[in-house]
C-alpha cells in the first residue's frame, strides 16, 4: 500500500449546527465545502455501451462472485480503538427524486428500494464480480453510489473493466435495464493512498439498455452484427457425420478434427470428402493461390460449388472466421487462431482454416458451429426510471439509518444466510466504527448488522419513507466487521460523509454523459 499522513478534517465556520438542513439544490451548496481531491477517470466510451451491457448475459450475471477483497475484517471495538468522525461545515442535504409508484418488493414488510442494485465488472484477472450500489439524485439523472473499492483497482490503479449497474436487481434479472458505466469520481486518497476513510465512488451511467431475447443466426448476421459492436456468442458442439453433413447441406458451418494422414486422399479420390482444417495465422498466409469455401462437404468459389474435377489441392486456403470472445478467454487462448483487440475494444480470436480431403469413413472428430446474437434497446435515463436518492453531509452519530445491499457469503463460522440473489436490508443507529489501520479506516461509522460480504457499495439512508422508498444517502457499505471476534459479522462500515465527500458528490451530478449511438 502506498503511505502518507493522514489529514486533519478542520471545522469550517465554527461550531456544529446539529439540525438536518433538507431540501438544499444541486447546483449551490449552503455553505462553502472544502475542495476536494477528485480522482474522474472514464470507464466505457459510448460507442461500446451496448457491447458491453450484452456482454452481461443472464448466465454471467448469475454465475458472477462476490468482491471481497479488502472489504472483511475483525477488528475488537473498544472506546480507545473507535473512529472519530468529523464534520468540517454545517449538516445539509439534497431532497431525492421520488418515485413512490414502483417497488423492487418486499422484505419483512419493508418496502425495498428499486434505486438499490447490484453493480457488476470484470477484475484484473478475467472473473466477473459484484457489489452492491445505488441511483442517487443528480442533474441528469446518471449517478450510481458504490464502494471505492468496488470500481477501482487500487493494485494495477486503473478502474475495474466493464461496469454495470442494475437497479432492483432480482435473481439475474435487470427489470429496469442495465447501466453501462461512463465516469467514476473517487477521492484521490482512496485511488493514490488506498485510505478507506474514503472508501466511495460516484459513477456516472449511460442510458439504459434492454436486452432483447437472444437469437440465432447465421454467420453472416452474426459476423456484421458484431462487427458493429454487438454482442454475440458461438457454439461449438462435436457431432456424428450425418449431423455434420446435415449441417454443412444446409449451409451450417463446421470443421473436422483429428484428421490423420491414414484418413486423407486427393480431391478427385471418388467420394472424398472436403473438410476445414485450422491452421495458424502465417501458414494461413504463405499459401499461394485463391481463398475458398465449403458447402455441403464440397469446395466453393465466390459461393458457388466446383465440379470436383476443379477442386484445388489440399492445403489450400479457406475463409478465416472471426470470434468475440470474454477477456478471460482471450487470456487463456493458446492458438491456433490469431488472438487481436479490434478498434471498437472487443477481443476477437480470427480463426484460418485449409482444405483437406478425407474418406467418407474416416475416424475423425466432426464439430458444427452455431451463433447467436443479442440485439438491445434504449431504456432512457436510471433517474427517470427509478428515482434517486438525496444525499447528506456533515450529520451527527446517533441517526438511525437502513442499509440496503445483496450479502452472499457465509459468517467466519462458516454459517451461510444469505444466497446474495436478492435485495436485504438492516436498520440501526450510527456510531463509532473500529480503527483498522491496515485499510487506514480511522474516521468511519459503522451501524450493527448481520450483513456478510457481498453488500459492499450499498447504500446507508437517513429518513427513509418507506412509501416513497427514499431517502438520503449518507454513506456505503465499506467494511464487513467482526468486532467482537466470535466468527460473526456484526457490523457494517462506511466512510463519514462531510464537506469533501459532497464536493465530489456535487461534480459528478453536473456531468452529463451524453446519449448513446443508434
Amino acid at each position: 500500500m502506498n503511505s502518507r499522513v493522514k489529514r486533519l478534517a478542520l471545522p469550517l465556520g465554527g461550531a456544529l449546527v446539529a439540525t438536518s438542513m433538507i431540501g438544499a439544490s444541486l447546483s449551490t451548496a449552503a455553505q462553502a465545502a472544502p475542495k476536494p481531491d477528485i480522482e474522474s477517470a472514464p470507464l466505457t466510451p459510448s460507442g461500446n455501451a451496448k457491447a458491453i451491457a450484452g456482454y452481461w448475459t443472464a448466465s454471467k450475471l448469475r454465475s458472477a462472485k462476490s468482491f471481497v477483497a479488502d472489504s472483511t475484517v475483525s477488528a475488537k471495538l473498544s472506546k480507545a480503538g473507535a473512529t472519530k468522525a468529523a464534520a468540517d461545515g454545517k449538516p445539509n442535504s439534497v431532497a431525492p427524486i421520488g418515485e413512490e409508484g414502483k417497488s423492487a418488493g418486499r422484505s419483512k414488510n419493508l418496502n425495498l428500494p428499486i434505486t438499490v442494485g447490484k453493480v457488476f465488472f470484470v477484475d484484473d484477472k478475467g472473473q466477473e464480480r459484484w457489489c452492491s450500489g445505488t441511483s442517487v439524485q443528480s442533474k441528469y439523472r446518471n449517478l450510481v453510489a458504490t464502494a471505492g473499492h468496488c470500481v477501482y483497482d487500487t493494485d494495477t490503479n486503473k478502474p475495474y473493466d466493464n461496469f454495470v449497474f442494475i437497479p432492483g436487481y432480482y435473481q439475474g434479472k435487470a427489470p429496469w435495464g442495465i447501466y453501462v458505466g461512463a465516469k467514476v469520481n473517487s477521492h484521490d486518497d482512496f485511488t493514490v493512498f488506498e485510505d478507506y476513510d474514503y472508501d466511495y465512488a460516484f459513477v456516472n451511467v449511460y442510458n439504459g439498455i434492454k436486452q432483447q431475447p437472444e437469437r440465432e443466426v447465421d454467420y453472416k448476421t452474426y459476423k456484421a452484427h458484431v462487427d458493429k459492436g454487438g454482442v454475440g456468442r458461438e457454439d461449438a458442439k462435436p457431432v456424428d457425420f450425418e449431423t455434420y453433413d446435415r449441417w454443412t447441406q444446409k449451409g451450417g458451418l463446421g470443421k473436422v478434427e483429428n484428421v490423420s494422414s491414414e484418413d486423407e486422399v486427393g480431391p478427385q479420390y471418388k467420394g472424398a470428402v472436403a473438410v476445414a482444417t485450422e491452421a495458424d495465422k502465417w501458414t494461413w498466409e504463405k499459401v499461394d493461390g485463391d481463398v475458398y469455401g465449403l458447402k455441403d462437404d464440397k469446395v466453393t468459389r465466390d459461393g458457388k460449388p466446383l465440379a470436383q474435377d476443379d477442386w484445388p489441392k489440399s492445403g489450400s486456403k479457406l475463409e478465416s472466421r472471426v470470434e468475440n470472445v470474454t477477456k478471460s478467454e482471450y487470456d487463456d487462448y493458446k492458438g491456433p487462431g490469431y488472438r487481436k483487440l479490434d478498434s471498437k475494444g472487443n477481443y476477437t480470436i480470427t480463426h484460418y482454416y485449409v482444405v483437406k480431403y478425407i474418406k467418407k469413413t474416416a475416424s475423425v472428430k466432426y464439430v458444427i458451429f452455431r451463433y447467436y446474437i443479442t440485439t438491445v434497446a434504449d431504456a432512457g435515463r436510471l433517474g427517470d426510471n427509478v428515482g434517486g436518492q438525496g444525499f447528506a453531509w456533515n450529520q451527527t452519530l446517533g441517526k438511525k439509518v437502513f442499509t440496503f445491499g445483496y450479502p452472499t457469503l457465509p459468517h467466519l463460522d462458516g454459517d451461510k444466510p444469505y444466497s446474495g440473489h436478492t435485495m436485504k436490508w438492516c436498520y440501526g443507529k450510527t456510531g463509532a466504527a473500529p480503527v483498522v489501520s491496515a485499510y487506514k479506516a480511522e474516521e468511519q461509522q459503522a451501524i450493527k448488522c448481520a450483513f456478510t460480504p457481498g453488500a459492499s457499495g450499498g447504500p446507508f439512508l437517513l429518513q427513509y419513507k418507506n412509501s416513497r422508498r427514499t431517502g438520503y444517502l449518507n454513506g456505503v457499505v465499506s467494511l464487513t466487521v467482526d468486532s467482537d471476534k466470535n466468527g460473526r459479522y456484526d457490523r457494517v462500515t462506511t466512510p463519514y460523509f462531510n464537506g469533501e465527500t459532497y464536493g465530489i458528490y456535487k461534480f459528478a451530478a453536473n456531468l452529463w454523459t451524453g446519449k448513446l449511438p443508434s
